[in-house]
């Protein structure tokens, strides 16, 4: 049984909620109130007496972490986030949806202090939930294994409220598939199981048994029933109970199924789709505040002694906090050296020298730049205890698996190929691409740790949602790619990606790297994980490249440049040899070979031709006027880009008088280097380039 005591003071803070979800959607004229509205009470209990948080450190480690999948839901969450102090004031409320205002329509993580991650499209919140999970088990692995469960200062809970539409979700079925194979017991969610969506009753398209489908996941189900014969009884210690029966079991998530009415207690809106997505209206809100108890003229009305209460949070929160620091303390006492990896971590920074320990590739006249990726993996993985990873059922073509490293998962799940470790390193995401870029974020959003996730490059459309919202939280997620064009070969069309690098490419604060040879690739990961803004996708090859021989600095005579310079996004590989250059190719990946040995023949030729790699047109664009200048020189009008893929990203960098070698239709099943001689991704094709633009200048 749990030790809440729901009071009067309690009923009245989450009517106090409720209202001002009404209030806030009436004056905005649009929004979502009837889900804030009936969740009201579920929010007071998980915020007044069920969480772990301090209304004054968003970034305490030792907080629970709350995720509102729904995120249309929004005004549940920004309500409490007024009353217990965290930031958010009643103007906030009045202005939701408004420029300017941190009550964005749906929560944004960055735009307001609390909010743990952006929600809104449906099912992301649930399925990165997993990934805070994951995070959890694996730092409390890092940081303090041998802690008795529950007795750790990294030991916390995700909670997690979902509605109809998350359950629909198929990305929700992969990850909490997941989630019970994984056994997180830290993982709590609360279904709001209204039977409402847009379409009004949910039984038009929804009729599945949601509970039994969690049970065959694995979960730990529970009901709480507020309905009683068509009349909602809002028993919140019955909630309470649940809750706090779920936080017991240690090996499995749970979920508890909450039926209730959506709007409630409007009189005529609740359990309706019109109080799903759109203002009740004055003459309901007046009749909704009249059965509350409120005063019906009176808009965004908070009493004084509710505030006073609800705000008091802190002060409530102060033993707990202080009790966890002690334990957070005598920890940093017992474990120096995890201390100051603690302290590394949180400061974002890197070993020194954490060069030296890249790959040199020498003696290896031709790699794959996936082969190329994994060996890098590992030397970084030996001295980067943070970096964990796997793929999508494909560690083998991805080479993401980190040598000798267990796998996260419960040991009863080892198989003949991996041992499972509940604190191991290499993960697993079964053939989930969607759920394992949720879950890639839900992991960086959470902690500190560096993790990636593997897949062919083709099948980043099925990440692309939770991509988007990487990029649009502006986090640090790093996703690998392979088998990046059409020289994958045989298995043809459905598996071999044309339109993606410019797909990608076109998300902001997107950034995609593709590198020429194994030195880039190297250079490509150390750069990458000394980045903290943005995600990165690293794009990676099939097939065996030359590796380049490469001088020490910038490229001269005859001499290559450092892959040092993979940093810029893009620089000089070969220069011209004889004065300044009158053509310049430009080129990535595994193309950046046809583009040196065109300049071959050009040279001979009496062309002047500079090679330019750009393994990242955004790292490029973030330097400075002069460098880029200094690189692509705008008096040097005569350009060729070399890419297997759409040539659409490449026209800024053209001009009208540039050409570009691409490949602009689906690929075929065929062997990898027939099918780059079909759609001409050659060496003769960029000199043909070239010199078509050489003649329109």
């Amino acid at each position: 049984m749990t030790n809440v005591e729901w009071t009067e003071l309690d009923k009245r803070a989450a009517d106090t909620a409720r209202l001002l979800a009404a209030d806030a959607v009436e004056k905005a004229k649009g929004g979502h109130p009837g889900t804030a509205m009936s969740l009201a009470p579920v929010a007071t209990l998980l915020y007044q007496h069920v969480m772990r948080v301090d209304p004054t450190d968003k970034d305490w480690i030792g907080r629970d972490r709350f995720i509102m999948s729904n995120g249309h839901a929004s005004l549940t969450q920004y309500t409490q986030l007024f009353l217990g102090g965290f930031g958010l004031e009643l103007d906030d409320l009045k202005n939701i949806r408004s420029w300017g205002s941190p009550t964005a329509g749906h929560p944004e993580y960055g735009h307001v202090d609390h909010v743990e991650m952006t929600t809104g499209p449906l099912g992301q919140g649930l399925a990165s939930a997993v990934g805070f999970a994951y995070s959890q088990r694996f730092e409390r692995g890092l940081f303090d294994p041998e802690a008795p469960e529950g007795e750790s200062p990294f030991d916390h809970y995700v909670y997690v409220i979902v509605g109809d539409g998350c359950v629909q979700e198929g990305i929700t079925s992969e990850a909490s598939s997941l989630a019970g194979h994984q056994e997180l017991g830290n993982l709590i969610v609360i279904y709001d199981a209204n039977q409402i969506s847009i379409e009004d009753d949910t039984d038009i398209a929804f009729t599945e048994d949601v509970a039994k489908r969690y049970e065959s996941y694995g979960w730990d189900v529970r009901t709480v029933d507020w309905l009683d014969g068509g009349v909602v009884k809002e028993d919140v210690p019955a909630l309470a109970d649940a809750i706090e029966a779920a936080k017991a079991v240690k090996n499995q998530p749970s979920i508890i199924v909450l039926k209730n009415y959506i709007g409630y207690p409007a009189p005529h809106a609740q359990n309706t789709g019109a109080s799903h997505g759109a203002a009740l209206g004055a003459d309901e809100i007046r009749a909704t505040k009249e059965i509350l108890g409120f005063n019906p003229d009176e808009d965004f009305a908070v009493a004084d002694d509710v505030l006073e209460y609800t705000r008091g949070l802190a002060d409530r929160m102060r033993p707990v906090r202080d009790e966890w620091q002690a334990s957070f303390d005598a920890w940093a006492a017992r474990e120096p050296e995890r201390k100051a990896l603690f302290d590394r971590l949180g400061a974002g920074e890197l070993p020194e020298g954490i060069e030296d320990a890249l790959p040199t590739f020498e003696g290896v006249a031709k790699v794959s730049t996936r082969k190329a990726s994994g060996k890098t993996i590992n030397a970084l993985a030996a001295q980067l205890p943070e970096l964990w990873g796997g793929s999508a059922d494909l560690a083998g073509s991805n080479n993401t698996t980190i040598d000798g490293a267990k796998s996260f998962v419960p040991a009863e799940h080892s198989t003949s190929s991996w041992q499972g470790d509940r604190y191991g390193r290499v993960l697993h995401f079964g053939i989930r691409e969607h759920a394992m870029a949720a879950i890639l974020n839900g992991i960086t959003l959470s902690g500190r740790t560096r993790a990636f996730g593997g897949t062919f490059l083709i099948f980043s459309d099925y990440m692309r949602p939770a991509v988007r919202l990487a990029a649009l939280m502006n986090i640090p997620t790093t996703f690998v790619w392979t088998h990046d064009s059409i020289a994958l070969g045989g298995d043809g069309p459905t598996h071999q990606p044309v339109e993606t690098l410019t797909t990608l490419r076109a998300i902001p604060n997107f950034t995609v790297v593709r590198p020429a040879d194994a030195h880039e690739t190297a250079r490509a990961w150390l750069e990458t994980l000394r980045r903290h803004g943005g995600p990165i996708g690293l794009v990676f090859s099939r097939q065996d490249l030359p590796v380049l021989t490469r001088g020490a600095g910038e490229a001269a005579g005859d001499e290559l440049a450092t892959a040092d310079l993979t940093a810029r996004g893009g620089y000089v590989l070969a220069e011209a040899r004889n004065g300044a250059p009158e053509l310049i190719l430009i080129a990535t990946g595994s193309e950046v070979q046809l583009a040196l040995a065109a300049r071959e023949t050009l040279e001979a030729e009496g062309v002047a031709t500079r090679v330019v790699s750009m393994p990242s047109q955004e790292w490029f664009a973030e330097q400075s006027d002069e460098y880029r200048e200094q690189v692509l020189p705008a008096a040097v009008t005569a350009r060729v880009s070399v890419e297997a893929g759409l040539a659409l990203t490449w026209a800024p960098y053209l001009g009208s008088r540039g050409r570009s070698v691409s490949v602009e239709d689906f690929g075929a099943s065929a062997d990898g280097n027939d099918l780059l001689t079909h759609y001409g991704i050659t060496t003769d094709a960029v000199v043909a380039a070239a010199r078509e633009t050489l003649a329109a200048n």
